[in-house]
């Protein structure tokens, strides 16, 4: 038994290049930058950040989801399987290239306060955003933005923490 899948989170490094064919299929490609914090070790020694650059491959229903509502910047959720092929290049040398063909293709909300705290995340998304591959980003948004705090005024029960 084999498997190949593969889960990345980051950020779209360019606005992506979408191609029609006369066959009225279409392709989505764009860079993902995924990134590992850096850090010290015990002894004093500094591991710096690390950045990873992935070539996505959107095809088949997803691309008019890349297409209309990704930019570069997005952070997204990505799952695939990785696929290398080679060609050869104008000199006669043959090239390798590493792909993430795209299954499933989702914003990634870290779950952060908007900078206007006063505004509902669910409800600066349009309704009609498709998610694509699962439910719609009106629901999504709604389950992973942080609950808006009860104020006194509004009828929150009293406590008596001294904080």
């Amino acid at each position: 038994m084999s498997l190949n899948k593969v889960l990345l989170i980051g950020n779209v490094g360019k606005d992506p290049d979408v191609r029609y064919f006369d066959n009225g299929q279409a392709v989505a490609n764009f860079p993902l930058a995924t990134s590992e914090r850096g850090y010290t070790l015990a002894n004093g020694t500094v591991i710096p950040e690390r950045t990873d650059w992935h070539n996505i491959v959107v095809r088949r229903d997803q691309v008019a989801f890349v297409e209309k509502w990704v930019r570069k910047g997005s952070s997204l959720y990505v799952e695939g399987k990785i696929r290398t092929r080679s060609y050869d290049d104008p000199n006669g040398m043959k090239r390798y290239v590493t792909e993430i063909h795209a299954d499933r293709v989702e914003f990634y909300n870290t779950g952060a306060r908007p900078v206007d705290a006063g505004t509902n995340t669910a409800a600066a998304q349009p309704a009609s955003m498709p998610q694509a591959g699962g439910a719609s980003t009106q629901a999504y948004a709604q389950s992973a933005s942080p609950q808006q705090p009860i104020l006194a005024s509004e009828g929150a029960p009293e406590d008596d923490l001294p904080f």
